[in-house]
């Protein structure tokens, strides 16, 4: 018995000796410095890639971090609240998810966080404004800084995700803002890739979900607006993907794969928690934005004047470059019951779902 065990750990070891290295196994980065991936193919692997990822504890920030952290991807999550980022902790392997503390307007603390990197990803972004941080002060300040340090430590591959609708000439200031930061970031990066995705829609999302709590607010416009929802798995697949794909730089739009209005939503959230469509009048635009503004005064996330304005407003008609990033986007019909089957009674809970028609404007 004692003389079979070398014998059984030498077997052991031949089947545990990783896989000999191939030509594809090495990635030469625009900087010259090589990246070698190893491992067997997962969660424990090593892409041989160091990506930071700023807004990491953000919705679509979560999603980035697990679809890295399988790819056996080092990810560098910069964060402001440790409590935020305690959850992702567990996304990958031991020693591949690195917490670091920073502040947007810290270049130390930016440099400290990207200077060992080969690719930043920046997904910050707000959807209201605070008395210590507006849209610009994020949206435009906080992007040239970020892209400005990670031209200045050799970072090869920046990647700013922006937003659909995003304009210099909105009317809106959250998508003016997102349009100016783009310029300010292939400014101080020029070969800095653009992503642009849609509306998304996932669990904790503010669509899917929010209709089922607050109708009334998507009512506006008598629900006419029309929007491209994503789903935010295919958005973080997306990201996920780019960093394999040689150096892109310019813009890719990120659409969801139908046009929808507000009104078809609305139907849907009823038609799948199966609780009565709202009764709740439709607000006129000035009461809408009037009631927004006096709800600024409270200390919680409410919805603010310049959200009004982006619920009159219709999602970009851009043609969707998912082929780029070799996705097929999903309906959101087909995880409107995952997202949704919460708020059903218990009587209801496991009923089969009945979509509502779509309307003509949902044709493709």
């Amino acid at each position: 018995m004692l003389t079979s065990a070398p014998n059984l750990l030498r077997v052991q070891r031949a089947l545990t000796r990783p896989a000999q290295r191939a030509y594809h196994d090495v990635v030469t980065l625009p900087s010259s410095k090589p990246v070698i991936s190893s491992g067997p193919p997962g969660y424990s692997a090593v892409s041989g890639h160091r990506v930071t990822v700023f807004g990491c504890t953000g919705f679509l920030g979560r999603y980035l971090v697990s679809k890295l952290g399988k790819l056996g991807t080092q990810v560098i999550v910069p964060y402001r609240d440790e409590d935020e980022a305690r959850l992702l902790k567990p996304m990958g392997d031991l020693g591949q998810i690195v917490r670091m503390e920073w502040d947007i307007r810290n270049e130390n603390q930016i440099a400290e966080c990207l200077r060992h990197s080969d690719i930043v990803i920046n997904l910050v972004g707000r959807d209201y404004e605070t008395k210590n941080f507006n849209y610009s002060d994020v949206h435009v300040d906080g992007a040239e800084r970020i892209a400005s340090l990670a031209a200045k430590n050799g970072v090869s591959r920046f990647i700013q995700v922006s937003h659909l609708n995003a304009s210099l000439n909105s009317p809106s200031k959250f998508y003016a803002t997102k349009a100016e930061g783009e310029e300010r970031v292939k400014a101080a990066f020029p070969t800095a890739t653009i992503v642009r995705p849609g509306t998304l829609f996932g669990y904790e999302d503010k669509l899917l979900t929010n209709m089922a709590v607050w109708p009334i607010w998507w009512k506006l416009n008598h629900g006419e607006t029309k929007i491209r929802p994503v789903h935010v798995m295919d958005v973080a697949q997306a990201l996920a993907n780019l960093v394999f794909v040689p150096q892109l730089a310019g813009t890719i739009n990120l659409p969801g794969p139908s046009t929808l209005t507000y009104e078809y939503l609305l139907e849907l959230v009823s038609s799948v928690t199966l609780q009565p469509s709202s009764r709740a009048p439709v607000l006129p635009k000035a009461v809408a934005s009037a009631l927004a503004k006096a709800s600024q005064a409270v200390w919680w996330p409410s919805l603010s004047p310049d959200e009004v304005q982006r619920r009159y407003m219709d999602d970009s008609d851009v043609v969707g470059d998912w082929d780029v990033v070799g996705i097929q986007p999903a309906e959101i019909e087909e995880y409107a019951i995952t997202y949704l089957r919460r708020y059903r009674s218990a009587d209801n809970f496991v009923r089969p779902v009945v979509f509502p028609p779509r309307p003509s404007i949902a044709i493709n």
